[in-house]
Parts: structure tokens; C-alpha cells; sequence
């Protein structure tokens, strides 16, 4: 997976991109093709594996793609100005309160993590900028779990918190037509998807496994994430169009909810 994507926040061609999907697309199917004499068990689990790694290589080219869609939102310095007026419109402390019996996560964490957001949007960070803020959340929360066998549940019960939790503040946003739910629509599928790929490399480490490994032990969590690996035709399109086109085309009594023109979801959480 490293040698066709080194980076996955890193620029690539459109046409490499669609090749790489393609390829993982047809994986499967070869396979298939080429072991019809072998026992179906063989079949079977080198099927799982191969299966594994399309499904890996489709998630990060998806990945990569809404990298560079967000791209355009973090470098534009109104887009960010309005999202960080309508994030301080949030009710956070309405949003703790609902969020604590579900997640019983430390009050102070999730503050600390809440004015660090405001800031590092404040601070109009570039993309890099912001990976390095989500690799040290990661790191800061899982921290007390390393070395222990409780670190794969420890990380998933992270990953689930953090949806749970940016869930709830795209939810506010919405009911409040704020101008900018585009932007924080597409960033925060870009922050889930990149959440989730720093975790699994995480377990990975600590666990002596691949990524594509752990992927089999987060199978059922994976579903939950945002499908940004369907085999969807229009994905680019889609995408492309996301960052300018949601937050200028709309009419200011339009409901934020029938703005948008995608069809995906996710992430803030804890500790």
C-alpha cells in the first residue's frame, strides 16, 4: 500500500488515482479467476486478504481525495473566518451535557480539545498543520493505554467517541443554517477518515500487525465510518464541487440540511 500511496495527504494525479481504484477493484475478481482449481478454503482465505487490502487501497485513495478537496477551504480565509463565527455560536456546554452519559469522557479533555480546535482554526493552519494537531490527539489520548492489551478496545472506543461527539456539533450547526456547514461537513469527514487511518496504524504498531491486519479486527467498526469506499462513480464529482459550491450557492432561508449535496457522516470524542 506504501509504495502506490507513500502519503496519503500528499497531492496525486486524478489519473493515478482512478487507476489505483481500479485496480482494487479488479483484485478480487482475478484472484477468483486465477486459484478456480484450488481448495475453496485456500480460496477463501487468501480471498479475505486480498479483499482487505482493495478495501485499503480504496479507503485511501478516498482519503486522499478529500485531502485535497479540503485543501481549498483551509487556504480560503473567508470560509474560515465564517466557520470559526459559527462554531462559537455552538452550544458546546448542551453539547457536553448530552454527550457525557453516552460517552463519560472527562469534562476537561473535551474542553482542552474544544479551544485547541478553535485556535488551530483560528490560526487559518494549513492541511499538514492539522494533521499534526489530529496525530497529537491520538497520541495524547491513547497514551495511558500503551503497552497494555487494552489498547486495540482503547482506540476504538476512542474513534467511536470522537464520531459521537463531532455528530453532535455538525448536528447544532445544522439546526442553526450556519453559512459555513459545508466546509465543516467536508472537514469533518476528512478529520474522521484521517482519525481512523492514524488509529489503525496505531493499533498496527502496538500490536506488531499490519494496517491491513487490524483492519480485519475493525471490520465491524470500519462500517460505521463514512462510505468513502463504495465503488460510487460520482465520488470526485461530488467532492470537487463541495468546498466552493456549498458554502456560496445557497440562499440564506434555505435549511442547511437540503444544501448539502453529499451523502456521507462522522467525528469529536476522547480519552
Amino acid at each position: 500500500v506504501e509504495i502506490l500511496i507513500p502519503d496519503v495527504l500528499r497531492p496525486v494525479p486524478s489519473t493515478l488515482t482512478q487507476a489505483i481504484r481500479n485496480f482494487a477493484k479488479s483484485l478480487e475478481g482475478w484472484l477468483t479467476n486465477a486459484m478456480s482449481s484450488f481448495p475453496q478454503e485456500i480460496v477463501r482465505t487468501k480471498g479475505a486478504v486480498v479483499s482487505a487490502f482493495a478495501q485499503t487501497l480504496r479507503r485511501y485513495t478516498s482519503l486522499n481525495h478529500l485531502a485535497q478537496a479540503a485543501r481549498a477551504v483551509l487556504q480560503n480565509t473567508s470560509q474560515i473566518n465564517q466557520m470559526l463565527s459559527d462554531l462559537n455560536r455552538v452550544d458546546f456546554a448542551n453539547v457536553q451535557e448530552q454527550a457525557s452519559w453516552v460517552c463519560q469522557c472527562d469534562e476537561s479533555v473535551v474542553q482542552r480539545l474544544e479551544q485547541d480546535f478553535k485556535v488551530t482554526l483560528q490560526q487559518q493552519s494549513s492541511l499538514d498543520q492539522w494533521a499534526t494537531w489530529l496525530d497529537n490527539v491520538v497520541s495524547q489520548v491513547l497514551k495511558p493505554h500503551q503497552g497494555s492489551p487494552s489498547f486495540p478496545k482503547a482506540a476504538r472506543q476512542f474513534l467511536l467517541k470522537w464520531s459521537f461527539y463531532s455528530s453532535m456539533v455538525i448536528r447544532d450547526l445544522t439546526l442553526r443554517s450556519a453559512a459555513s456547514f459545508g466546509s465543516f461537513h467536508l472537514i469533518r469527514l476528512l478529520y474522521d477518515e484521517y482519525m481512523f487511518y492514524l488509529v489503525e496504524h496505531r493499533v498496527a504498531q502496538a500490536t506488531g500487525e499490519t494496517p491491513i491486519a487490524v483492519m480485519g479486527e475493525f471490520s465491524d467498526l470500519s462500517s460505521m465510518m463514512p462510505s468513502l469506499m463504495e465503488k460510487d462513480t460520482s465520488f470526485s464529482d461530488d467532492l470537487s464541487n463541495l468546498g466552493s459550491e456549498a458554502d456560496t450557492s445557497r440562499g440564506p432561508a434555505e435549511p442547511a440540511v437540503k444544501r448539502e449535496r453529499i451523502e456521507m457522516s462522522h467525528p469529536l470524542q476522547e480519552m
